[in-house]
């Protein structure tokens, strides 16, 4: 069985890295399977680096599609010419695609034409906000899936409410929890945590990525001097990317406290989720791992992409509502958080039941 995987974006590596792991070991075991790593994006991002690969112990990809468009059309338009040529060299049975980024409908639609099986990993996550472009792409990605592997009990009932036929629909868990049980051992204290007089469990984790809380500079101001006042003397620790640390910086907040530093590696990062006090973000991703690891996270949204990390998890939700957040930052600081449990299947073994699944589904076709 020959399988491609496409990754569109940094956070998909996290997803799709156990897969090749299990992959990898069934090749040792002489199974005849074997795959191909796409990116979508060009080789010199700098998102994608080498300690990315070592972090997540998986190779390079084995092509770069190199589109990098920032008009959307013209995005998915490159991405499904470049991926053409891709499957048309190199036939795959099935492609794996994840999420629900423009790379990941364009491949889906290409692989589609091309006569390969899709399997879309995270199927069925629901905004039902048709103006996001990504509930878009999730919708015609998960239309056009064969095989549609879901986190959560959540994502089976939004695909049955959109007519899905549920042979296709397989539960096999929160992949990111195989990448974080593999790497327990390995998660190393970034060098710089001793120089700022840092502590375990004594500080505040603050991650931001989506431009739309930006865009919005007043509220923007409210949201980040809120965290500040409420933090106190706690220090608040901001791995983040440029125009985020830009934007803050813009406000011109004197904090002694705020330590604004550049994105982290993976292993250092998952060290900061495991051992913050208290997480504030705007990331699905970051709350899902907070779950896991038992962390208190407060996420700036007004939905997850998995209500298992609010309704069973560490995580609550607040949206743009910094009385809300104050309330719920206070509550952390004081050891008055919510007990979390692990949703069904958040146990390490995703990867392992995928495989299994794409094996069994391709004895059966030959």
């Amino acid at each position: 069985m020959r399988i491609t995987i496409v990754a569109g974006a940094r956070p998909n590596f996290m997803k799709i890295a156990p897969l090749i792991r299990t992959i990898e070991t069934a090749k040792e075991e002489g199974k005849n399977i074997s795959y191909r790593l796409i990116y979508t994006g060009k080789q010199d991002d700098l998102s994608i680096d080498t300690t990315l690969f070592y972090d997540l112990h998986i190779k390079a990809p084995d092509n770069y599609l190199g589109v990098e468009c920032k008009d959307p059309i013209d995005l998915i338009a490159h991405i499904m010419i470049g991926f053409n040529k891709e499957l048309i060299n190199y036939p795959a049975h099935v492609v794996l695609v994840v999420d629900d980024l423009s790379a990941t409908m364009s491949c889906s639609i290409v692989a589609k034409k091309q006569g390969c099986k899709v399997a879309h990993l995270v199927a069925g996550t629901r905004s039902f906000d048709l103006d996001m472009p990504k509930e878009l792409n999730r919708l015609i990605t998960d239309g056009l899936s064969n095989y549609l592997f879901t986190a959560g009990a959540t994502a089976n009932r939004n695909l049955d409410y959109t007519g899905t036929e549920r042979e296709n629909v397989y539960h096999v868990g929160n992949i990111l929890i195989d990448n974080i049980r593999y790497n327990r051992n390995r998660i190393k204290q970034p060098v710089w945590f001793d120089l700022l007089n840092l502590k375990e469990k004594e500080f505040i984790l603050l991650t931001l990525n989506r431009r739309e809380l930006i865009e919005n500079k007043k509220a923007f101001r409210k949201t980040i001097e809120t965290i500040l006042s409420t933090a106190g003397d706690t220090p608040v620790v901001a791995p983040l990317h440029g125009y985020i640390q830009q934007a803050i910086e813009s406000l011109q907040i004197k904090c002694e406290t705020l330590h604004l530093l550049p994105p982290q590696r993976y292993l250092n990062f998952i060290y900061l989720i495991d051992q913050a006090q208290v997480i504030v973000t705007d990331s699905g991703n970051v709350a899902e791992e907070a779950t896991f690891l038992g962390t208190p996270c407060i996420t700036l949204n007004d939905y997850a992409e998995h209500p298992e990390t609010w309704k069973q998890g560490t995580n609550e939700l607040v949206g743009e509502d910094t009385e809300l957040l104050s309330t719920k930052l206070q509550d952390a600081l004081s050891d008055k958080w919510k007990q979390g449990t692990l949703p069904e299947r958040w146990d390490g073994r995703t990867a392992e039941r995928i495989l299994q699944i794409l094996t069994d589904k391709h004895t059966q076709t030959i």
